[in-house]
């Protein structure tokens, strides 16, 4: 596992040149966040990417200082390693939003129970993800005899991890079913009000031709 600091450069040239963040990831945030967001965190908010299309009152966390850098001045940031959250007042913010974070916690519930600390009563929580049938260890696209590519599942319903390719080293990416993440998540105290799943966009598969055929595989999952 990389240090995030190590990775730093390679994570802004990914995102910048990543067309599923465009065509798939923001749609999909847009399509959970609330319309009335009051004060708002991004967690692992890297870059600031995140802050900077959002807008409004809008702070963030993350562990890597290389990246806390590069995020300008879209709103405060500093430096947290989440699940710990402990500088953030309870009930202080309103929303709490996090992109690609889950699936780099190895317990998913100390998050969750952190968020539910820190967002005031009547808030919400916005978590988008990798589908956990894509990050499932020993998932993999197949191709029958008649050239249709389908989906090998592997072992999805175990909880596990798989080292994943950052450039020259690697991160870690924590795997559990979607059962798992919605029943920590009650136990944290949250009700789910939207759950989407979403492919490829075909925007995406176009200026990513290696993908063709994967139109109707799930690949995001977004919670609020």
């Amino acid at each position: 596992m990389s240090s995030w600091d190590d990775i730093a450069v390679w994570w802004r040239e990914e995102i910048a040149d990543d067309p599923a963040f465009r065509n798939d990831i923001d749609p999909l945030l847009d399509t959970l966040l609330p319309d009335d967001r009051g004060i708002t965190v991004d967690l692992g908010c890297g870059e600031g990417q995140g802050m900077r299309r959002i807008g409004g009152s809008v702070f963030g966390i993350d562990l890597s200082i290389e990246l806390l850098k590069a995020a300008g001045s879209p709103g405060a940031v500093f430096q947290a390693r989440a699940p710990e959250l402990g500088a953030i007042r309870s009930g202080s913010v309103d929303t709490a939003y996090s992109v690609y974070l889950l699936d780099l916690i190895e317990v998913e519930g100390a998050l969750l129970y952190e968020c539910a600390r820190i967002v005031s009563p009547g808030g919400a929580l916005v978590v988008v993800i990798n589908h956990p049938a894509y990050t499932a260890p020993g998932s993999a696209p197949l191709m029958d005899d008649d050239g249709e590519i389908l989906w090998r599942w592997g072992r999805y319903f175990v909880p596990g991890s798989s080292e994943e390719p950052a450039g020259d080293r690697t991160v870690t990416f924590h795997h559990r079913p979607i059962g798992d993440i919605l029943t920590a998540a009650a136990s944290a105290g949250w009700v789910l009000e939207e759950f989407a799943e979403r492919p490829l966009s075909p925007e995406t598969v176009e200026l990513m031709p290696g993908y063709v055929g994967q139109e109707q595989i799930p690949r995001f999952a977004g919670f609020r």
